[in-house]
């Protein structure tokens, strides 16, 4: 994954709480083994007026005009500003993929499930807790075109003369700033495991011998 220091960009308001996986990202469009392909099924059912098929690009689709990512003033947003709960249901990392895909680098809410919250650091995408008063701060800005600024290092989020800072755990702030997933963590540990693996085998052979019991 792509590593993360700063972001800068607009902001698209989806005020809704407890927005779960599904209505990121439906289940009927989960036919795929790639990680690619989810971006144009983004809150299908809110997006779009038809059900739509497997395929189908938003070009082919009948448009709802009144959700707010259809607005022609957020299209292009790479942040958006959710309400509590964002991301809970069911697991699947596909709902990160879509977001991402859709062309979404950070998500901004007052509460994520926990999977959806780790999902987002296995994969490049930055979620950020800032408190109700915070995010609605945030909104105004969105709503009147305004651009947001968001530095990882800091640890802020800042728009005009207004900025917030936020708490992300060490680890999973090193993880994005890395640009390391958890596979590519593991292997830069390579040499630390293969000296364990050899040390393994010396002072317990009995457990790799072909006669053992």
């Amino acid at each position: 994954m792509q590593a993360f220091t700063k972001h800068s960009g607009f902001a698209v308001p989806l005020e809704r709480v407890n927005v779960d996986t599904d209505q990121i990202i439906p289940k009927q469009f989960l036919k795929s083994i790639k990680r690619t392909g989810f971006g144009d099924y983004l809150f299908d059912a809110w997006r779009f007026n038809d059900a739509g098929d497997l395929g189908m690009t938003p070009n082919e689709r009948a448009i709802n005009h009144e959700f707010v990512l259809n607005e022609s003033k957020y299209q292009g947003a790479s942040i958006l500003l959710a309400g509590e709960n964002f991301g809970c249901g069911s697991s699947r990392e596909h709902a990160v993929w879509a977001l991402l895909e859709y062309g979404f680098s950070v998500v901004i809410a007052p509460s994520f499930a926990d999977i959806f919250y780790g999902n987002c650091f296995k994969n490049g995408l930055l979620p950020i807790v800032l408190n109700g008063n915070e995010i609605d701060a945030l909104v105004e800005a969105a709503k009147s075109g305004q651009n947001i600024a968001v530095d990882l290092s800091g640890q802020s989020v800042s728009f005009g003369e207004q900025g917030f800072q936020f708490d992300i755990a060490a680890g999973l702030k090193e993880k994005m700033l890395s640009g390391m997933d958890d596979i590519a963590a593991t292997i830069a540990e390579r040499e630390k495991i293969e000296a364990f693996e050899v040390a393994h085998r010396q002072n317990q052979p009995w457990l790799f011998s072909k006669n053992k019991l």
